[in-house]
């Protein structure tokens, strides 16, 4: 039996074994994990805590981007969710991207700004044990929001040393860190704070403040263990939202001016979670519960003067909700001849009590309510997945799920309130040839889904014009095929090939903007991903990746068939040195490809290149100096750009126009660590 407990494991969860003795070393030693004879697709991987630690994030959200071909950005205030991307789609604030962080769910459903939102800002990456990511609908494990993909991270139970850090920059950055894991009752106590300000590079400063604070007790080992952790965060700050290009041309404005200088906004997050798991030689068990409660004040302006030439077009979005949920899963493992197998049943139940609503605001004072909602929204799903080694070179993946969502909207209009329902089965299959001189085939072929707000459930009058408006299906269906190659033939060299295929039959969301429901067309996304982690020697790692997607509607539609803010392209590449001495450093580049504006492709963004470094010097074994840059070669770019109408204070009428928000200006931050 001891012979399949290595295979058993890893498709169980590989990340089980983050804080095991050994298995801590190898991942903190080495720089990316090798996936040969793990991985169910060559989408799937997993992101060392060293390589982690080698980034040089602007923003904690940007510790994602070293899932391959992921492009992390921003258009507001720091405290805002960040603007995700991958896989051709324009993920908004998080739909189509699951994402986790010990276990817990960082998206939140029926959101009052953007559904599936997405803020990772109480993320702290110091805690990071290692990053895990896959793409495409492929896991019966994963459910709601993971069709372009899904990205786990795992905090650590302990640390090699307490640490003590204080960062200071430009533009107002500064920063202080305390953390450490002292053994305590036969255990481990880690507790974290965290001190943040920053203003940005903008004429009105963002003035974000941050208290973070994580305490977690464990005992036992990832594999064989349990730990309780209460996490708290609170923020607040102003934010520069995106402005019109034609103001800039004119000499208007700057491009760090903001046009209302009220927007704003301030986060709360505060949880307490577990988790228990149980691992033998022939069965592994893990059982993981959470308590979340987010409560978001959101102040945005992106028309300026459209609707309201008087007060402005000030919006607010308060969203406040307690988030509970289980996840219980069991595997069993068995063997017959050459032949090994690992079967998962599972069990995930989640819900979400909601307040939230959309009001017209000007300077953050309240003028008038558009709609105000309480949510219930309650799911469970169950799933099983089989992995089945035949033979030495042929393996299967075999999971179905199913999907049940209750939905229950209390309006202040009583033709908005309702109840909706919906179940939906997602089946998928995997195939893995090889391994043949270190490399290994992929092909997955699966079904998935996001679900859609609640609100655009059971809506039947727009809150706006008072005019009927047509419901969306509460569940959106996405189906998958992925064709992959991984190889580590040549020595030092990790390379990954991914062919891909994702539909959406309807790309419905609900618009927070503008407190409406506004049903997509069906699409279709093909491209191709391309990713290389290269270590020729022990001091020296190199990284390339490279994706290119196209995007298109798949009906008939005079509008066009291209599908705005379809990103196109992306790459990164990497050198890490990381010598025997005292110094070190990295380098990264990043390119982010064109995106069509409109369905007939007529209006696109620009692509963008952006240069990050750092360089590290050890004074001694406890203390250590580190120099960040940020956009070295102070390109004048875009994080990100949109069109649609707006009108200035100055203009009789509306125009169209593209509207941007700017990567921050060069920027340079220097940390002093101590290690006790």
């Amino acid at each position: 039996m001891k012979r399949i407990l290595p295979f058993a494991l890893a498709t169980f969860s590989l990340s089980a074994h983050a804080d095991d003795p050994f298995l801590q070393r190898v991942l903190i030693d080495a720089s990316r994990t090798s996936q040969l004879g793990i991985a169910d697709s060559a989408a799937d991987g997993t992101v060392t805590q060293r390589q982690l630690a080698a980034r040089t994030s602007y923003r904690p959200g940007e510790l994602l981007e070293a899932t391959p071909g992921l492009i992390v950005s921003q258009h507001s205030g720091e405290g805002k969710a960040n603007q995700f991307y991958l896989r051709g789609f324009n993920l908004d604030h998080g739909t189509d991207l699951r994402t986790t962080v010990d276990d817990m769910p960082v998206n939140q459903r029926s959101h009052g700004h953007g559904q599936g939102w997405t803020d990772l800002n109480f993320l702290i990456p110091e805690l990071a044990a290692r990053l895990d990511y896959s793409k495409g609908p492929y896991s019966a494990a994963n459910g709601d929001f993971s069709s372009a993909g899904a990205t786990a991270i795992t905090y650590a139970n302990r640390l090699p040393r307490g640490a003590f850090d204080v960062t200071i920059g430009q533009d107002g950055y500064r920063r202080a860190l305390l953390a450490d894991s002292p053994a305590a009752a036969g255990g481990n106590l880690l507790y974290a704070l965290e001190v943040l300000h920053n203003d940005g590079p903008f004429t009105r400063g963002d003035d974000y403040r941050k208290l973070n604070g994580v305490l977690r007790y464990s005992q036992g080992y990832a594999n064989n263990g349990w730990h309780v952790t209460a996490m708290a965060y609170g923020a607040n700050w102003n934010a520069t939202d995106q402005i019109p290009q034609r103001a800039v041309d004119a000499g208007a404005l700057g491009r760090f001016d903001a046009i209302d200088p009220t927007d704003g906004g301030s986060a709360h997050r505060y949880s307490i979670s577990g988790a228990w798991r149980r691992t033998t030689e022939d069965s592994a068990s893990k059982v993981s519960a959470y308590v979340i409660a987010n409560r978001l004040d959101l102040f945005s302006n992106f028309t300026y003067f459209l609707d309201d030439p008087v007060h402005g077009d000030q919006f607010a979005q308060p969203d406040r909700r307690v988030t509970t949920g289980f996840d219980a899963r069991h595997g069993w493992h068995l063997h017959a001849g050459d032949v090994l197998t690992s079967t998962t049943v599972g069990m995930q139940v989640q819900n979400d009590n909601i307040h939230n609503g959309l009001y017209r605001t000007a300077a953050r004072r309240t003028l008038g309510t558009i709609r105000q909602d309480h949510i219930v929204e309650s799911s469970a799903a169950v799933f099983v997945e089989n992995h089945t080694r035949w033979r030495p070179t042929l393996r299967t993946v075999a999971g179905l799920r199913a999907d049940r969502y209750r939905f229950d909207v209390t309006s202040d209009r009583p033709d908005n309130s309702g109840k909706a329902s919906d179940t939906l089965v997602s089946p998928s299959v995997g195939l893995v040839l090889g391994p043949w001189a270190q490399t290994e085939f992929y092909f997955n072929a699966g079904s998935g889904f996001h679900s859609n707000d609640a609100r655009g459930t059971v809506i039947a009058v727009d809150p706006k014009t008072n005019e009927p408006t047509p419901r969306v299906t509460p569940l959106a269906r996405s189906r998958g095929l992925d064709l992959g190659v991984r190889s580590e033939w040549v020595p030092g060299l990790q390379t990954t090939l991914s062919l891909y295929r994702l539909d959406f039959d309807s790309e419905l969301v609900f618009v927070g903007d503008a407190g409406t429901t506004e049903a997509g067309r069906p699409s279709r996304r093909y491209g191709i991903e391309f990713s290389n982690y290269y270590k020729p020697v022990k001091w020296l790692s190199l990284d390339a990746d490279l994706a290119y997607a196209r995007g298109r509607y798949r009906d008939s539609d005079a509008a066009g068939d291209h599908i705005p803010g379809a990103v196109e392209g992306v790459a990164q590449l990497a050198a890490t040195v990381t010598p025997q001495g005292a110094w070190s450093g990295a380098l990264r580049l990043r390119w982010f490809g064109p995106r069509p504006l409109v369905e007939d492709n007529s209006v696109r963004s620009r692509a963008s290149a952006t240069l990050n470094g750092r360089i590290g010097y050890r004074v001694n074994r406890s203390t250590r100096l580190e120099l960040e840059a940020f956009n070295l070669a102070n390109r004048r770019a875009a994080a990100i750009e949109y069109y649609y109408s707006s009108r200035l204070a100055n203009e009789a009428q509306a125009q169209d126009d593209i509207h941007f928000h700017p990567i921050e200006a060069r920027s340079l931050r220097l940390t002093l660590s101590h290690s006790f």
